[in-house]
């Protein structure tokens, strides 16, 4: 793994693939700097050694060229968060991207336009991938958002720049952080699955099942094992289909002495809505017309001893429907549990969309080691799958 501190930037244009995929409101203001923030120590480090920083990302899913998706919207946003001027150039690939680059001096930053404004980024183009690499002098990938796809500037660009490519310092973090939790010598590894359905995190389990120590079910995928083994579950929410599959995953984890743990008591409810009255039930038993909507009282209890005895933690979906605010006491819960684990020494990774939502939500973002900013790049990275952008900076 080619690193920053690997190569020298003095006096060098870094063409610096950033994931500036960035929710704006109404007004186009953008109203989560995260992923800015998280490029600003890369573009930092290159400024400081005396080079030059030319930004490329998407913004959205534009069919074509879409004024309400330009980076041109976000550029004085980014200026703020780097605190240095951000040049702007009205295209990607065109004569003002190329006369912009070519004038660009030590200390400055270019942002160029929307990737997606040209249907060949997202389909590998081979000459697309040539014209930008003629931007820079180095290759420098920070985008770990969209590292699991096979994009003109995540993974073809790479090869224009043989001797001249690198990880940025957040797509090393991230890389690092899923290493440590998929190869850890600290043990026990604990990994928790949450989210709704069993189906989306077969592969991330059959992957993880030989690394880990202990395994945490949450949220609506309990359902489908408490009915696998007998239970009675009411109208929650189940997989049908994969009530055979659960419980060859059971006798899988025993013959890897695996233990998995499962809720024993939920918050039940008859109406999905978050004013609806709450009944605590064994989730073994939760009648006709009630469903489960959050872990109960005495599965938090024994998710503590679990938590509080890992050594490391990976935690992926939440443990109830933590958007109604009546339903986010699993998942809130959880989260202080882990962030007390983090607290005695343990190492925890938060990724997945509504595990991530869920940590900012409740302010747990810098109580855990470590918050993915990518996604699915992150659950393809636990199915043990290659992603191209990273292969491609290997190769």
């Amino acid at each position: 793994m080619k690193t920053l501190d690997q190569l020298s930037f003095k006096n060098k244009k870094a063409l610096i693939r950033v994931d500036f995929n960035v929710p704006l409101d109404d007004n186009k203001k953008v109203t989560d700097t995260t992923r800015i923030l998280a490029a600003k120590p890369t573009i930092d480090h290159i400024l400081a050694e005396g080079g030059s920083c030319i930004l490329m990302s998407h913004l959205g899913r534009p069919k074509g060229i879409d004024p309400e998706l330009s980076l041109g919207l976000i550029a004085k946003t980014v200026a703020e968060i780097l605190g240095t001027e951000v040049i702007f150039a009205k295209d990607s690939v065109g004569e003002d991207a190329q006369t912009k680059a070519a004038n660009l001096t030590p200390g400055q930053v270019l942002l160029i336009e929307n990737l997606r404004f040209h249907a060949e980024e997202t389909k590998g183009d081979e000459t697309f991938a040539k014209a930008l690499s003629t931007l820079g002098d180095i290759y420098v990938n920070d985008a770990f958002g969209t590292a699991h796809r096979a994009h003109a500037s995540t993974a073809i660009i790479a090869s224009y720049f043989p001797d001249n490519k690198c990880f940025g310092s957040l797509l090393e973090q991230e890389v690092k952080a899923i290493e440590k939790v998929l190869n850890s010598d600290d043990r026990p590894v604990l990994a928790i699955l949450g989210g709704s359905k069993v189906s989306s995190k077969i592969t991330i389990i059959e992957n993880i099942l030989d690394k880990i120590d202990d395994l945490i079910i949450g949220g609506g995928m309990a359902y489908t094992f408490i009915k696998a083994q007998g239970g009675k579950i009411g109208d929650s929410i189940c997989e049908d289909d994969y009530l055979a599959y659960t419980l060859e995953l059971i006798e899988k984890a025993k013959e890897k002495n695996v233990n998995i743990h499962l809720p024993i008591d939920v918050q039940s409810t008859t109406d999905f809505s978050n004013e609806t009255p709450i009944t605590v039930r064994d989730i073994t038993e939760i009648p006709d017309g009630s469903q489960g909507l959050d872990a109960g009282p005495a599965s938090l209890k024994k998710f503590e001893s679990v938590v509080m005895n890992a050594k490391t933690i990976l935690w992926n979906g939440p443990l109830g429907v933590f958007e109604f605010s009546n339903f986010a006491t699993g998942t809130k819960a959880l989260g202080t549990i882990i962030a007390e684990s983090t607290k005695k020494g343990a190492f925890s990774l938060v990724g997945g969309g509504d595990s991530v939502a869920a940590v900012k939500q409740f302010g747990f973002e810098d109580q855990v080691s470590y918050v993915s900013t990518g996604g699915g790049a992150m659950l393809e990275s636990l199915e043990g799958k290659n992603l191209p952008g990273i292969a491609a900076l290997l190769d």
